[in-house]
């Protein structure tokens, strides 16, 4: 389990503001994030408490994981003026939806979705990573020392999949979609600025 970050309750310095919004920005998507996800492994661990009791510890530490980051972003929040997601109910439900419904589809579908999920997120990150690095370094360690976990949690489904056919391949594209859908949403767009960012900077090298 992560430790307390009490850093991301510090006050930061003035930086220009179009760059404060999206760093406001980023910390909204990612509290939401993890709610969602923290919605996601509770619904698959009640499911697989009925059918597919050897998931549940796996699932159980990543939701630890998840509830602590959560804690994290939340407060990190206060000093970078930034608020809960407006459309935190669509991860909220959506999320729980989501994980009941690939759990239903057994272990198979309940991997496929933390891979797909955690690959979306770990993108998002990264792209996160390169904006925050000369603009907000308190937050850019506390991102990347969530990424290690995530990145832990998207190795550990990888390996629990076994070739999956046309369907989990399709399953995991979509839920990859929607996931990018609702970042691109609770950021407003700046979610492709990074994106875009990020891309330029690496054809200059």
């Amino acid at each position: 389990m992560s430790g307390s970050h009490p850093e991301a309750a510090r006050k930061i310095p003035p930086i220009d503001a179009r760059d404060a919004l999206t760093i406001a920005r980023i910390v909204k998507v990612n509290h939401a994030g993890e709610f969602g996800a923290i919605r996601i492994y509770s619904a698959q661990i009640v499911v697989s408490g009925w059918l597919w009791p050897d998931c549940r510890p796996a699932l159980s530490e990543m939701l630890r994981h998840e509830r602590n980051h959560c804690a994290i972003f939340g407060a990190a929040m206060p000093s970078r003026q930034s608020r809960p997601c407006r459309v935190m109910h669509f991860w909220s439900y959506g999320g729980w939806l989501l994980g009941f419904l690939t759990a239903c589809l057994g272990r198979q579908g309940i991997w496929a979705c933390t891979a797909a999920v955690e690959a979306a997120v770990h993108r998002h990150l990264d792209d996160q990573l390169h904006f925050l690095k000369d603009r907000d370094a308190e937050l850019h360690k506390i991102i990347l020392s969530i990424r290690e976990e995530e990145l832990a949690h998207l190795h550990h489904a990888e390996a629990q999949l076994r070739s999956p056919g046309v369907f989990l391949r399709g399953l995991r594209a979509t839920i990859a979609v929607v996931t990018d859908g609702l970042i691109w949403l609770s950021t407003w767009g700046d979610s492709s600025r990074m994106a875009r960012a990020l891309k330029l900077s690496l054809l200059e090298r």
